[in-house]
């Protein structure tokens, strides 16, 4: 059973940093692509920030030099470094297996202006 669990969101003032979590279980996960998407209020769900197997990193316009996505193979771990955060970045961030339907539950992410 494939299993995403996000970790990491909570309330920080604009400006501030936030690293998220989620690891992984159930799935090979080395040699599969990543991706962080969010969902604000009212909006679509937008991917954020993509790592494919090899490191290779993909980001969203509005968090291109904010946002870091790393990842960690012997963990099956994948992360997001959120730096100089915007009241815009509030949302529900979701981890998820790229070109699959694998998605974590998600972790809200409150900034305050």
């Amino acid at each position: 059973q494939v299993q995403l669990v996000e970790s990491g969101g909570g309330l920080v003032q604009a400006g501030g940093s936030l690293r998220l979590s989620c690891p992984a279980s159930g799935i090979a996960f080395s040699i599969m692509a990543i991706g962080w998407y969010r969902q604000a209020p009212g909006k679509q769900r937008e991917r954020v920030a993509r790592i494919s197997s090899g490191g290779g990193t993909v980001y969203g316009d509005s968090v291109k030099g904010r946002f870091a996505i790393s990842r960690d193979n012997t963990k099956n771990m994948v992360y997001l470094q959120m730096n100089n955060l915007k009241a815009e970045d509030t949302a529900v961030y979701y981890c998820k297996i790229e070109f699959t339907d694998y998605w974590g539950k998600g972790t809200l992410v409150t900034v305050s202006s």
